[in-house]
Parts: C-alpha cells; structure tokens; sequence
C-alpha cells in the first residue's frame, strides 16, 4: 500500500487494488469515524457523483475502505474551489474544511471531486436539524 497522509488524527493509503484505507486516531477518533461514515453514506443516497463511495466500515478497528477519487490537485482557483464546495452544499452536505488539500481530480471522467467528510455539516437529517460535529 502507498501511504498518503499519515498524522495524528489518521493514517490513509492506497491499496494496489486503488481502494483507499482510512484509520483514524486519537482526539475523538471513534466520533469522528463514525460521522465521516454517516456523511458518505448520505451523500450516497442523496446521488452525489463527486465524493468517495464508502465500501467497508469496522468500528471497531476504526477504519474505513472507500472508493478513489483521484489525485490532489496543486492548484485550483479560488473561485472553481468555492463552486464546487457550494454544489456539494446542494446534496445537503456543508464541507468545513473548504481547503485545496480536499479536492481531488479524477482522470477517468474528468471530474473534481471533494474528500475528508469527518468535520462537514449535514444540514438537515430529516429532522430539521443539522448534524455537525463542529460546535
């Protein structure tokens, strides 16, 4: 597996096969897991073509497999950024690390696409209300 992130709060890497493998780790890791989980499984089902497909979940190792969605970019305009931040928000979804090291490129339909969902916002369950970790 090619390692990509490895930090504090989580360790990610790629495995041959392309699948990407998310641990997390220390401050409010099992929180965080499972939020990013429920936040991938709602884009899902709300259709969103450009976020990672959530394949495996082991709460207990506190790790996930998703889809790839390509490769980081190194630049992106400010702007392009902001659009596609705002069209996520049209899936019901609200990204709170609006950083360029959240976007990827995906080659085989030319898509950007946007990842890291462990701090976004849902912003209505169904219930009127959003479900953030963020205070």
């Amino acid at each position: 597996m090619q390692e990509i992130k490895d930090t504090g709060r989580a360790t990610v890497r790629i495995g041959y096969d392309g699948r990407v493998h998310k641990t997390f780790r220390g401050h409010r890791a099992r929180e965080r897991f499972e939020h990013e989980s429920r936040v991938l499984r709602y884009l899902e089902q709300r259709g969103c073509p450009f976020v990672p497909r959530l394949l495996e979940s082991d709460p207990d190792r506190l790790g996930m497999v998703t889809t790839n969605c390509g490769r980081r970019v190194d630049q992106l305009a400010p702007d392009r950024q902001r659009e596609l931040f705002a069209e996520l928000e049209a899936y019901g979804v609200r990204h709170e690390d609006r950083e360029l090291r959240n976007i990827t490129y995906r080659v085989e339909d030319g898509r950007f696409c946007i990842i890291d969902f462990e701090f976004a916002t849902i912003l209505d369950d169904g219930t009127g209300h959003p479900v953030t970790l963020t205070p």
